[in-house]
């Protein structure tokens, strides 16, 4: 998938409307945490007290009323970290839930081209997966990070305070570790941003390889797609690889870091007492504010990588959300509040590319409730024509005009509302009939769905089913053969009533037997309708209105069936072509091919 280049800017942008949207939840949290943090230099700062008063000078009185300013501040510590997290967390989840959302929103609304030219387990992981990292960013991540930085910043005061001398060597360590960070933070981001963008082409693969199981093991071809996706993880696990190291290396880093403190602190700390620059109570309460300045820098160095994780989602989900929608000026449009059904193409020209012309110059009408026929060769562009009928795609040049509207000014809402289809292989959603059937209209009720399936001929065998309208049809409609499937379409399309209705090749799978009971559903289904059909089987449109004959993406011949076989030319040749085929079929019924051609 081709991505536009976000600048680190644009990014940054993202994450502050985030943290603006959830500021009151943050605000919360960040309170808590500052009390929390506060809360917890009453135990590095009692060791003093315990040291020099109770036990340097007997004075036992302290002790209880110590060791209770000791318990109480670490129960309150407790509550506060309890709280953070709950009023945190809760928010991040929020966000992460809204964020899925909004990029499946958009998703949904980009034009049919960028589903064409994207793997879908790459669009789930920008939804699901990109998300996820928001946590760190709305979450206890940006909280403990702050929080971090605040209680380093405040053990650093009291270290001063102490003993700056010593304080100042130490820094200097500190210092350097906050470079490496940086550099860290820099160098990691990209690794994360390329591992988001494998693992959707892993998962992407998987997807397909999963979806198509039945052609991999038709082909036997399990080997190939075992060995693509090893290579798919093993360039993830290459790229793990390179984030763990650079993580380990930070790690590695900073228990330098640790131990040359350490070793600052026996050195210089033991002759500071020597010296009487500093009791033994003053000693150890400094290296507990250490280990209070330390750790929490340590933790920063996990939470930093984690939040560059963040925008690397973040950097891939503005990618998609940086895209044009296919109503995006919908609202800067007509309004189309009812329809009657002409269609026309004013010298309609098509590319996919630049320079290689799919459609050509094509000027057609068809008046309300007439059936348009399309018939040619492979490739011809007569897909394309009804892509352009249901605005997938839009014409390089000419217009597609709607009861005299060019469709291009017509809110894309509004029209295809007024839209029908019944492909050759018509997707079910694993769900129950009933579902699939209302899908169109999800208010109706079961006398209308039943009622629509009688007029597709699919009320007969839906009862036969144990649970009848209730009856779960599987993944893409796996359990029901494809002439129920096509009726169940039939069925679903008569639901939603359309004024424009598209059959692509809706019978050119099926058995004799199907094909006569789905043409009959067609048939009242094109009733009032203005109807476009993609013909396979050229016997099953001699009714109709115009039949268009596309070859190179031009119309060579129209006319109707008898004007057509009269004339004697390119439609004439491919009837007869067939009708010679299919009578040979029937004439020596004992060959092993018995489907019409493609």
């Amino acid at each position: 998938m081709a991505t536009k280049k976000i600048s680190r800017g644009a990014v940054w942008a993202e994450a502050r409307v985030l943290l603006k949207q959830y500021r009151k939840g943050l605000i919360v949290g960040f309170s808590l945490m500052i009390v929390g943090r506060l809360l917890g230099f009453v135990l590095p700062a009692s060791t003093k007290f315990l040291i020099d008063n109770v036990l340097g000078k007997d004075q036992w009185s302290l002790l209880g009323p110590l060791a209770l300013a000791v318990g109480g501040a670490t129960l309150l510590q407790a509550l506060s970290s309890y709280a953070v997290s709950q009023v945190v967390s809760i928010a991040a989840q929020e966000a992460i839930m809204e964020m899925r959302k909004r990029v499946q929103e958009k998703i949904t609304r980009l034009p049919i081209s960028f589903f064409d030219n994207t793997q879908s387990g790459v669009l789930i992981s920008r939804i699901m997966t990109d998300a996820e990292g928001i946590r760190n960013l709305i979450g206890t991540g940006i909280i403990q990070l702050i929080g971090g930085a605040l209680t380093a910043l405040l053990a650093l005061g009291v270290l001063f305070y102490l003993n700056w001398s010593l304080t100042l060597g130490i820094l200097v360590f500190i210092l350097a570790f906050g470079g490496v960070m940086a550099f860290a933070f820099n160098t990691l981001r990209p690794i994360f941003r390329e591992r988001g963008k494998i693992n959707a082409e892993v998962t992407g693969r998987l997807a397909e390889t999963l979806g198509g199981i039945r052609v991999v093991k038709a082909y036997r071809m399990e080997e190939r797609e075992q060995r693509e996706f090893a290579a798919g993880v093993a360039k993830l696990f290459a790229n793990v690889k390179r984030s763990i190291t650079g993580t380990s290396a930070v790690t590695a880093f900073a228990t330098v870091i640790v131990g040359a403190v350490g070793t600052l602190l026996i050195f210089f700390g033991g002759r500071a007492i020597q010296a009487g620059n500093m009791t033994l109570g003053d000693l150890v309460m400094y290296v507990a504010f250490i280990s209070v300045l330390v750790a929490p820098i340590i933790q920063m160095s996990s939470i930093g990588t984690q939040i560059s994780e963040a925008f690397a989602g973040l950097d891939r989900i503005r990618d998609i959300l940086g895209l044009e929608t296919e109503d995006a000026y919908d609202d800067s449009l007509l309004a189309l509040p009812d329809l009657k059904g002409d269609i026309g193409f004013n010298h309609v020209s098509f590319e996919y590319e630049k320079d290689v012309p799919v459609l050509r110059d094509i000027s057609l009408e068809a008046p309300a409730g007439s059936t348009t026929a399309l018939v040619g060769s492979s490739g011809s562009g007569k897909s394309t024509l009804v892509s352009l009928i249901m605005a997938f795609a839009r014409p390089t040049s000419g217009e597609v005009l709607i009861d005299g509207r060019d469709l291009a000014g017509i809110r894309l809402g509004d029209y295809r509302k007024h839209l029908g289809v019944v492909l050759q292989e018509n997707f079910l959603f694993d769900g129950t009939i009933a579902e699939n059937i209302r899908f169109a209209r999800p208010q109706a009720s079961l006398e209308q769905i039943t009622e629509a399936s009688k007029l597709a001929n699919a009320d007969t065998f839906i009862r036969q089913f144990p649970e009848g309208y209730d009856s779960v049809v599987g993944e893409r409609g796996i359990k029901l053969s494809g002439g129920q499937r096509q009726r169940i379409a039939i069925a679903r399309a008569l639901l939603a009533d359309p004024k424009i209705l598209i059959l692509d090749e809706a019978t050119s799978s099926l058995d004799s037997e199907s094909e006569a009971l789905i043409q009959e559903g067609l048939e009242r289904l094109q009733k009032g309708r203005t109807t476009f059909v993609i013909a396979h089987r050229l016997s099953t449109i001699r009714k109709a209105d115009q039949i268009l004959v596309l070859e190179n993406g031009e119309i060579v011949e129209r006319g109707n069936h008898k004007e057509l076989l009269d004339k004697g030319g390119r439609y004439s040749e491919l009837y007869n072509k067939q009708y010679a085929w299919e009578s040979n079929v029937f004439v020596n019924p004992g060959e092993d091919y018995q489907k019409t051609p493609a």
